[in-house]
C-alpha cells in the first residue's frame, strides 16, 4: 500500500499548482438598456428578436453582454419601475452601458410610457453621468427607425425630436453617439421598400405557429434584421476606434465550423 505524502509536501504541490495556473481572463460587462428593439424576446414570441440578442456574438468571451432592456420602457418607466439602480449598483471600472431609447417615450397615444424630449434628455443625462460615477463608459444610441415608406420609395424619418435630443446630449457631454437612426434608415433604403420587410416581424397567416393570423410588424425585428441592426452599431464603433470594439471582436470561425444560433429560449434578465 503507498503511503501518503507528507502534510508539507502536498501543501507544497497546490501552492505551486495554484501559482503556475494561468490567470482567469477580466471580464468586461456590457449592460444594454432601451425597449423592445433592443430586449431579449421569449420562445412564445419567436421569431421576433431585439438586436441585443445577437449582439454577444460579434465579442470574444472576455465580454459578457447583460441586457437589460425591456418591452415598452421608455426612459421613464425604466427608471419608476427602479430597473435602473440594479445596473448602477453592479457597474465596476471600465465597463460599458449602452442607451438606447424613444420608441416608447415618444408615444404620446400612450400616456403611461410617454416622456416630453425635455424629460426624455434629463433622463439620458442620468444616465450617462451616473454610468460615469462609476467609472464605466456610456454609449447613446438613437432609436432605430420603424419601416415607413413614402409613395415615392423613400423612408420617412420616425423619430425627429427624439434623435435630436439624444444627439444634442451626446454632444454636449462628449459621450460616444451610434446614430442608429441615420443607419437604419439608410440600410432600409438601400434594400427598398419590399425587401426591407425580409428585416421585420412580416408574416403572412399560417407562416409561424407563434403568429398563427400573420403579422404585420415594421418595428420588431426577426432574426436577421436583429443581426443586421447589431452588425451597423459593431461596426460603427469600430470606425470610431471604441476600445470595447477594436479590442474584443470575436476572431473569425475556422472553416467548416458551426455558428451558435440566437438563444431563441432567452429570458429576460429582470421580471
Amino acid at each position: 500500500m503507498l503511503r501518503a505524502l507528507p502534510l508539507k509536501i502536498v501543501l507544497l504541490l497546490g501552492l505551486v499548482a495554484f501559482i503556475s495556473a494561468p490567470p482567469t481572463p477580466h471580464k468586461t460587462k456590457l449592460y444594454l438598456i432601451g425597449d423592445s428593439t433592443m430586449a431579449n424576446k421569449i420562445r412564445a414570441t419567436f421569431p421576433e428578436t431585439g438586436w441585443g440578442m445577437p449582439l454577444a456574438t460579434f465579442f470574444d468571451t472576455t465580454v459578457v453582454v447583460d441586457n437589460r432592456a425591456q418591452n415598452g420602457r421608455s426612459t421613464r418607466t425604466f427608471l419608476a419601475e427602479n430597473r435602473w439602480q440594479p445596473v448602477i449598483t453592479a457597474l465596476q471600472p471600465g465597463d460599458y452601458v449602452f442607451i438606447q431609447f424613444g420608441h416608447n417615450d415618444e408615444s404620446q397615444a400612450n400616456p403611461d410610457r410617454y416622456t416630453s424630449p425635455e424629460d426624455y434628455r434629463k433622463n439620458l443625462i442620468k444616465f450617462v453621468t451616473e454610468t460615469r460615477s462609476k467609472k464605466a463608459t456610456p454609449i447613446l444610441l438613437t432609436p432605430v427607425t420603424r419601416r415607413y415608406f413614402d409613395k415615392e420609395g423613400h423612408i420617412k424619418e420616425t423619430h425627429i425630436l427624439y434623435s435630436a435630443a439624444t444627439m444634442a446630449v451626446a454632444t454636449e457631454y462628449k459621450v460616444t453617439l451610434v446614430d442608429m437612426d441615420k443607419l437604419s434608415r439608410a440600410l432600409l433604403q438601400g434594400m427598398g421598400d419590399e425587401n426591407s420587410k425580409l428585416l421585420f416581424m412580416q408574416l403572412a397567416p399560417g407562416d409561424h405557429p407563434n403568429y398563427p393570423l400573420g403579422r404585420n410588424d415594421n418595428t420588431h425585428f426577426n432574426e436577421l434584421g436583429a443581426r443586421k441592426m447589431a452588425q451597423l452599431v459593431v461596426n460603427d464603433l469600430k470606425a470610431q476606434h471604441v476600445a470595447l470594439v477594436e479590442e474584443h471582436l470575436a476572431k473569425p470561425l475556422p472553416k467548416n465550423a458551426v455558428a451558435t444560433p440566437i438563444n431563441a429560449n432567452a429570458q429576460p434578465t429582470t421580471p
